[in-house]
């Protein structure tokens, strides 16, 4: 039996999909997590360093401990295998986001791809991906951008560093 999808709906700050037989939640951590990972995984792989800063950033982020964090990219790694296309969940879920809460997950974004060293085209790709997706304006992602240099030290961007 091929279980009929009910339409999302948003209560608070969480998406609720709902099926015959289950209920599923998805909040704004689990959002940034699956974000984290797909901004990380888009050279193919995810380095020691990666995976550090994500751990890092959600437990910062959301005052959660080590173990819930790393269970929290679990599921999400988990989900992004199962379903690669997550757009439309990650869109309506990013709804919910003002666009300081959207700044703030962008330059977790750019601190995950700048995390194993290299300016790798194709995670800045991916991050232009993921700013779609969440609807950041340009003038909040151009924000983002100077924040993260203004966090890590940098006076301006590398010119290869800030392509759109």
């Amino acid at each position: 039996m091929i279980e009929e999808i009910k339409p999302p709906r948003i209560e608070g700050d969480e998406l609720i999909i709902e099926t015959q037989s289950r209920i599923e939640v998805y909040d704004s951590k689990y959002l940034v997590a699956v974000l984290l990972l797909f901004v990380a995984r888009g050279d193919k792989t995810i380095t020691e360093n990666e995976t550090q800063q994500m751990l890092s950033l959600i437990e910062d982020e959301f005052q959660i401990p080590g173990a819930e964090s790393l269970a929290l990219l679990q599921r999400a790694i988990d989900d992004l295998a199962e379903n690669p296309d997550m757009n439309n969940l990650l869109s309506e879920l990013s709804s919910v986001l003002s666009l300081d809460e959207k700044e703030d997950i962008a330059v977790m974004l750019l601190k995950v791809a700048a995390a194993d060293g290299r300016k790798d085209a194709e995670e800045m790709e991916k991050l232009q991906v993921a700013a779609e997706i969440m609807s950041i304006p340009p003038e909040v992602m151009h924000n983002a951008y100077d924040r993260y240099f203004e966090e890590t030290g940098f006076s301006s961007p590398s010119p290869d560093f800030k392509k759109r």
